[in-house]
């Protein structure tokens, strides 16, 4: 029987061709696998080698393996947080003729983790929830273009780390559906109510293996999902009303928007027929205000929360340097090339795929707080960043693509609470930092 292999890629990488296709995934040698920690998944997922890259393999059938590449290019077109789709292989066969599954090839998305791997010996109550308040996030954004996931926990997400918050990835689409009249309120609902029990059974898998901190509740920390996710909603969709002569109101709710990191693209206003009452409701609403503004004025592309406390700094630096005035494209520039950059350019090579440099400034930001609190006064930039360096991120895990043993699982801690210690070390290490202006 002649092996009719199938591709369906946006972009045909020739290192696909040379994946051994013809092996059942769960065989691949040490050659071409990487080990990666990973979710829970129904199917089998492993890790491989793609010309230079690492992809994720799923083994699943031909026809869901297509509409999952179909619904993440999709999703990725909307500009909805997911993997990057790679391709969809189907007619594989031993070189006996024996039919293999189909698989989809995803990227793997660099300093993301599953959550599983996002605490060390136990999983605390505030770490969990930062990582349901990023579920509810996604979800909602999600909704807003009308995508119906339908199998919502956090084993089908990935977690990048965002200025002491986590950004949420979708990782498995195969259930979702996406419906171009937006969904209804029982669809929303159906996949909340998923959400909560499956969040709700992956934190009690964690207590049954002795990995969860006494005395926290496993339904408790589903529920919170709930309230993340019904908070975030009303203050994008809900309509307001108040007097005409309180006008204000628009631009208070444009500003606590933007506040929550998303764009109005459209709002409808509605006044009474004598004009005493408005009534306003945002219509479109985009993800990202922060993350926009900061690469309109500097090309850094990170996530929303490191955007905002980035231009945070940026605003504190205009306030400093008053001859600038008030071009922000200038101070912008200045500010890269006089404070950004010095510091992402002073951790030494070897540490570089600890953290994203984003996260690394927002980190060295908060290690330099900390410092001047324990001191009771201003820690030069200089000696900051040696003590981070040495203290803190040299203890770190690399999060931008972990290598390991050739194995099916991958159980490695990683330290979960950026917040330093109280009594911060004040030991300067060897770092020569005669670079930073």
């Amino acid at each position: 029987m002649v092996n009719s292999l199938t591709i369906t890629a946006s972009s045909i990488d020739a290192g696909l061709l040379e994946l051994p296709w013809k092996t059942p995934l769960g065989e691949w040698g040490s050659d071409t696998i990487v080990s990666l920690p990973k979710g829970l998944s129904r199917h089998l997922v492993r890790f491989a080698n793609l010309s230079g890259r690492v992809v994720a393999v799923k083994e699943t059938t031909g026809e869901m393996a297509r509409r999952e590449y179909e619904m993440l290019g999709s999703l990725a077109r909307l500009d909805v947080p997911c993997v990057s789709r790679v391709a969809a292989i189907d007619g594989r066969r031993t070189p006996k003729g024996e039919p293999l599954p189909a698989a989809l090839v995803t990227a793997h998305l660099k300093f993301s983790l599953p959550y599983r791997a996002l605490f060390t010996q136990t999983l605390r109550p505030d770490t969990a929830g930062r990582l349901v308040d990023a579920l509810a996030v996604l979800l909602v954004r999600l909704h807003t273009v009308g995508f119906f996931w339908g199998d919502v926990s956090l084993s089908n997400t990935l977690f990048r780390r965002d200025a002491g918050a986590f950004a949420a990835y979708l990782v498995d689409a195969e259930t979702g559906e996406l419906h171009e009249g937006g969904l209804t309120r029982g669809q929303r609902e159906h996949d909340l109510d998923v959400a909560r029990t499956n969040i709700a059974g992956e934190i009690m898998d964690l207590e049954a293996g002795g990995r969860l901190e006494g005395g926290v509740d496993a339904v408790a920390i589903a529920d919170g999902i709930m309230a993340s996710y019904h908070s975030l909603w009303g203050a994008l969709t809900g309509r307001e009303t108040f007097a005409a002569d309180e006008a204000w109101h628009i631009t208070e709710r444009v500003h606590q928007l933007n506040a929550l990191g998303f764009d109005i693209g459209e709002m409808s206003i509605e006044t009474t027929s004598d004009g005493t009452r408005v009534s306003i409701q945002p219509k479109v609403v985009d993800a990202g205000h922060h993350q926009r503004r900061l690469l309109r004025l500097t090309g850094l592309d990170v996530e929303e929360n490191q955007a905002r406390r980035l231009l945070n700094d940026m605003d504190e630096f205009s306030a400093r340097i008053s001859r600038l005035g008030t071009d922000e494209e200038m101070v912008a520039h200045e500010w890269l090339t006089r404070v950004f950059e010095p510091v992402v350019k002073a951790i030494p090579w070897d540490l570089r795929a600890k953290l994203e440099p984003a996260e690394v400034f927002h980190q060295v930001l908060e290690h330099r707080w900390y410092m001047s609190q324990a001191r009771g006064r201003s820690v030069p930039i200089a000696e900051v960043l040696s003590s981070y360096v040495a203290n803190v991120l040299r203890h770190r895990r690399d999060e931008a693509t972990l290598m390991g043993p050739p194995t099916e699982t991958v159980a490695i801690p990683v330290i979960a609470d950026d917040t330093p210690d109280e009594d911060v070390p004040t030991d300067t290490g060897t770092v020569d930092w005669r670079d930073l202006v």
